[in-house]
């Protein structure tokens, strides 16, 4: 499973235009199972939703052009202290697993109807939504940093703090600003974020993609 993330993550690119054409009854089973999954493991409420009106709003219609979409993971659960951070962690998974069974996908922070949504998980924290299906296209790589200018590491660099950073560096940021700095001594390793509206659920999918890249038996977080 993790080699087959791997491939995801540099497989994955923003997809904001679907076919409109509804998931399988084969994908539905498997995209639920995994948020099953995600969901008893760090007790989450994300949803996976099928509605014929799309919640893309006029922003994500007008400026990103975002068609076709009616599948999608509603990131929510209890409001709670770093939960911003987990959901953002969950929903990394589930876009490389999604991309892993060949479908495409689209973060959507500020660009979706937050009232319609909210019907479908009354009583939850909402901080996002991630739009899943069958792309128009497969999207392509977003502009990157470079290695330096996001990470350090004290002394000899191993080559799982070095993988862990390539793999951070794939990782889809709000508006792709990358404002994470990333820090290693040992086998310890410290990750911090630029304040801001998005800074928790994109410290939740940075982390997510270091430890895929990293390997988590190298390395611990502090």
């Amino acid at each position: 499973m993790t080699e087959q993330m791997k491939r995801a993550m540099n497989a994955r690119h923003t997809v904001r235009q679907f076919d409109g054409t509804s998931l399988s009854e084969s994908e539905k089973s498997i995209l639920r199972s995994r948020v099953d999954e995600l969901n008893k493991e760090y007790d989450l409420s994300i949803a996976l939703i099928e509605s014929e009106k799309t919640p893309v709003n006029f922003m994500g219609k007008t400026l990103l052009g975002g068609k076709g979409v009616y599948s999608y993971f509603v990131l929510a659960a209890d409001d709670r202290d770093g939960i911003d951070e987990m959901l953002g962690y969950a929903g990394s998974d589930l876009c490389l697993y999604a991309q892993m069974n060949g479908l495409n996908t689209w973060w959507m922070a500020g660009t979706f109807n937050r009232k319609y949504v909210e019907g479908f998980v009354s009583g939850k924290k909402i901080v996002s939504i991630i739009a899943v299906g069958h792309g128009k296209t497969q999207g392509a790589p977003h502009k990157s940093k470079e290695k330096d200018q996001v990470s350090k590491f004290e002394g000899e660099e191993p080559e799982w703090f070095k993988n862990g950073v390539e793999a951070a560096l794939l990782a889809p940021t709000a508006l792709n600003k990358q404002a994470f700095n990333i820090t290693g001594k040992g086998n310890k390793v410290s990750l911090t974020y630029k304040s801001g509206p998005m800074s928790g659920i994109d410290k939740g999918i940075v982390k997510h993609h270091f430890e895929l890249g990293a390997g988590k038996e190298n390395f611990e977080w502090v």
